[in-house]
Parts: C-alpha cells; structure tokens; sequence
C-alpha cells in the first residue's frame, strides 16, 4: 500500500464529487489535506470526515480569495507538496436539462459563458499561479489538473464546459513546457468518462447511462503524489485506464 507521510496536498473542489473522492484518498494513503470549495461551513464539514484534514473558504475565480486560501493552506500545512487543480462547475449552470434536451452555442449567454471558462480555465490559471512560485522556492512541488475525455471538450450542445476543458487542458500542456527543468511538475488526470458527481443529475441522464464512481481517481492521484512519480511530468492519465497505464510505463525505455 502506497503510503504518503509528510505530503501536504492542497485539493480545490473538494467537497464533493471527484474532488472529495481524491481527498479522501490522499487522507487515507496519509497525505496532510486541505480542501477547499467556495463555502467554508461545507468545506470544513467535508474534511471532518477525513484523517487530519482540514476545509478552507476559496473561490477560485477570485484573486483576492485565492491568495489568502493559499497562505492560509501553506501556513496550516508549513508548505505544500502538491496541488490538485480541481474546482469546477458544469453544464448545469448554463443548461440543467443538458444530457437530454442540448442547446447550441448560440443560445448560451455571455454571462453564462464567462462563469463556467472564469470558473474551470481560470480558477486553474490563479491557483497555480499562487502556488508555483512558492513551489519553486521551497525546491519543488507536483500539480495535477484534473481534465476530462476529447470526446466531452467538443461534444455538440456543451459550449461552454467543453471550451472550458480544453483550455485547461492545453494550459496544463504549457505549464509543463515552462516548469521543464525545475524540481516542480505537472500532470493532468482525467476520469475517463461520464462521472458520478453533482454535474450528472440522475434524473435528467439519458437511458442506459453508467456513470464512473469517482473514488476511481483514488489509486492515480495517490500514485502521483507518491515517490513512485518522481520526475514524471507532462503525462496525461485516465483513472479508468490507469493500471495498464502503469503496466506499459513499467516496460517502456528510458
């Protein structure tokens, strides 16, 4: 069992979903967590449920809020060995009956654009920019941002979610091209299909739908983290695929 005494992981979005999943994870493999959503009462009510975690207020679309959620998880913690990119919002927000009746991109309003690209592109463009400096000068760090399948970024009927992933997605490629060379890496993580989350109402999925259960991302993100995943950086790994992923890597040369 992959044990992570000393790590300290900071986990946005992770009050549910994939996010808590990933948490909880980390918890248990012995990682020091702190995570985060943009209410602290649920924020704090999730870590109580988890070893030795601990739930901070942080809206990752705000600056200000950023900053001070990551002094404040770097002080609690005494620094941070990892970042999970995670926070998000989806569909819903824009469609709630987007898994059965699309709607095409032109009648998503602007609004509603701006909140889902503000919230999963540039929430992940703040926090790591917060947090790398600080990585950098503590001698190193890993960050992992969570993504989702091609099919989902260009899928018709999901401006502006689809969009929203595929920029972060490329942003996670161009951070890892920045950081080469540095003790800090990055990786993304992807479920590898639909996900049991808050994002996939039960009521409104189409007929014969089989969600993922996020504690999938468990075993890759726990790995990640892990001395087993020293230098490994600018991968892109599907939880679902996971183990023959690392099955491949262990017999492909250096």
């Amino acid at each position: 069992m992959t044990t992570l005494d000393g790590m300290r992981a900071l986990v946005t979005g992770g009050t549910s979903g994939i996010g808590l999943a990933m948490a909880r994870a980390l918890a248990e493999a012995g990682a020091a967590v702190v995570l985060t959503g943009r209410d602290a009462g649920r924020a704090r009510k999730a870590a109580a449920g988890l070893p030795g975690a601990a739930g901070l207020a942080l809206d990752v679309r705000d600056e200000k809020s950023v900053a001070t959620a990551v002094d404040q998880a770097w002080s609690r913690l005494d620094g941070l060995d990892l970042l999970v990119n995670n926070a998000g919002i989806g569909m819903r927000t824009v469609n709630p009956l987007f898994m059965i009746e699309p709607q095409p991109f032109w009648r998503v309003s602007a609004d509603g654009f701006r909140a889902v690209i503000d919230t999963n592109l540039t929430g992940y463009f703040l926090v790591a920019r917060a947090v790398t400096p600080r990585m950098l000068d503590a001698g190193g760090g890993r960050i992992v941002n969570i993504s989702v399948s091609p099919s989902t970024m260009t899928r018709p009927g999901f401006v502006p979610y689809g969009p929203s992933r595929a920029g972060s997605e490329a942003l996670s490629r161009i951070m890892a091209a920045d950081l080469r060379d540095t003790p800090v890496t990055v990786n993304v993580l992807l479920p590898g299909g639909a996900t049991e989350t808050g994002m996939l109402p039960p009521e409104h999925r189409p007929a014969g739908l089989r969600a993922i259960d996020p504690a999938v991302m468990g075993p890759p993100v726990v790995w990640l983290a892990s001395a087993a995943a020293d230098g490994v950086h600018d991968e892109r790994i599907v939880a679902t695929e996971f183990e023959a992923w690392l099955r491949e890597r262990s017999v492909r040369p250096e």
